[in-house]
């Protein structure tokens, strides 16, 4: 949750998980570098991504905290010099149920919650979170019905109060 509270805000942070970790993760790369980071902090700029310009010492800057926070969060090893190993992430259920009633108490249609951004943070695509709604369906924090492309939730908890109380007790 934690991960997902940090990169909402934070824009460039949720666009290096995105484009850069998932990415170099899923094609069987082992590791990230601090040129990595820095390769992908000049193209944000480069391409208009910041509000004006940055100095080289604040896209080094911005560089180093992209892989920190990655360290942090359990992505990437904990080294401060040459590349990070990349590290195997899992969603738990927990999260994922937060996940999606966060999305649902946003007033987010069914459809719109199975293919939000925020699920890539953690690696998902549409086909994954789908998967990992059916798990939920299965512990009981919510009813799923699909039909080709078309798919209903049927959800157990009326406000995040009853969600964050029952994923207390899970």
């Amino acid at each position: 949750m934690l991960l997902l509270h940090t990169a909402r805000p934070n824009m460039i942070l949720a666009d290096f998980i995105r484009e850069v970790y998932w990415p170099r993760y899923t094609s069987g790369r082992d590791s990230l570098s601090r040129e990595d980071a820095l390769r992908f902090v000049e193209n944000a700029v480069r391409e208009g991504k910041t509000q004006k310009p940055w100095s080289k010492s604040t896209i080094r800057r911005v560089s180093g905290y992209l892989l920190s926070a990655c360290s942090d969060f359990g992505m990437l090893e904990p080294r401060r010099s040459g590349p990070r190993r990349l590290h195997s992430v899992r969603l738990s259920t927990r999260v994922a149920a937060y996940l999606a009633y966060d999305l649902k108490f946003q007033g987010l249609g069914d459809n719109q919650i199975l293919s939000h951004p925020d699920w890539q943070l953690f690696g998902l695509e549409r086909p994954d979170v789908k998967e990992q709604f059916k798990r939920l369906s299965l512990e009981g924090l919510l009813i799923m019905q699909t039909a080709g492309d078309v798919t209903h939730i049927s959800w157990q908890h009326k406000n995040m109060q009853e969600v964050v109380d029952v994923l207390a007790g899970y």
